[in-house]
């Protein structure tokens, strides 16, 4: 089992840092070297309890979460509900804590690569595509924000 935790601080404030993390089709732009790489919300209006979101990587690997906690802007929590490859996840929390200087992320997830998907070879290889996917996407939302 695979627990990712990364952590940023960005300059900016708790709710604008919240509402740009909150929207999946701000990361198409964080991972500009995945072309073709596609997310959003799915017959719904956007992040709210029980909101589902895709994300797409060149179509081979792609997911699908719903939303599970919303408090915006203090915290959110996702479930991945299918993948491919595919992978057990028992979810993930982004928490954003205000500072006098910005908005410090804590972001929190929990899984593992079932055996019929590579089992442990793909947790130690997926741990550190997801991390580096996660670390992208905050760099990502820091550029966008402190402008």
């Amino acid at each position: 089992m695979v627990q990712l935790h990364v952590e940023r601080t960005i300059a900016a404030p708790a709710s604008r840092v919240f509402d740009w993390l909150a929207e999946p089709a701000n990361f198409t732009t964080s991972v500009a070297s995945w072309i073709g790489f596609t997310a959003g919300y799915v017959g719904g209006p956007g992040p709210e309890i029980g909101a589902v979101r895709e994300v797409n990587w060149l179509g081979n690997t792609w997911f699908r979460e719903e939303i599970t906690a919303y408090d915006r802007p203090r915290s959110y929590s996702y479930l991945v509900t299918r993948a491919f490859p595919s992978v057990d996840h028992l979810g993930a929390t982004m928490t954003f804590t205000d500072l006098a200087d910005g908005t410090h992320v804590d972001w929190v997830s929990t899984f593992t690569y079932p055996l019929r998907t590579g089992g442990k070879a793909m947790n130690a290889v997926g741990s550190r595509l997801v991390r580096r996917s996660f670390l992208s996407i905050l760099a990502r939302c820091a550029d966008a924000l402190e402008r």
